[in-house]
């Protein structure tokens, strides 16, 4: 089933919300990530950033957001196709550079 081309709506305030989490979490990771590779920072320092910063909350929320969209707004059919592709291993992660 091609999914591509179905468009979904979320709340704006969620929206935005779902976007400032994901680009806290991408910016501090990163910099933590260029910590570690400069000796300045260990595993720990990320389990800290994880527990002070909530992130697994914060993450949870952001999946509720999208799963309220996607179940409210598709068929059964296509909830169930995305079930499948989210059960597939995740894609390589391509390079930003």
């Amino acid at each position: 089933m091609d999914l591509s081309g179905r468009e979904l709506r979320l709340p704006l305030d969620e929206a935005v919300a779902v976007l400032r989490d994901l680009d806290a979490f991408v910016v501090s990771l990163d910099r933590l990530g260029s910590r570690m590779a400069s000796g300045t920072a260990d595993a720990r320092t990320i389990g800290e950033f994880v527990l002070t910063h909530d992130v697994t909350r914060r993450l949870s929320h952001a999946r509720h957001v999208l799963s309220v969209a996607l179940d409210t707004q598709l068929t059964p059919a296509e909830n169930a196709a995305i079930d499948t592709l989210c059960a597939e291993p995740p894609l390589p992660t391509p390079d930003p550079d």
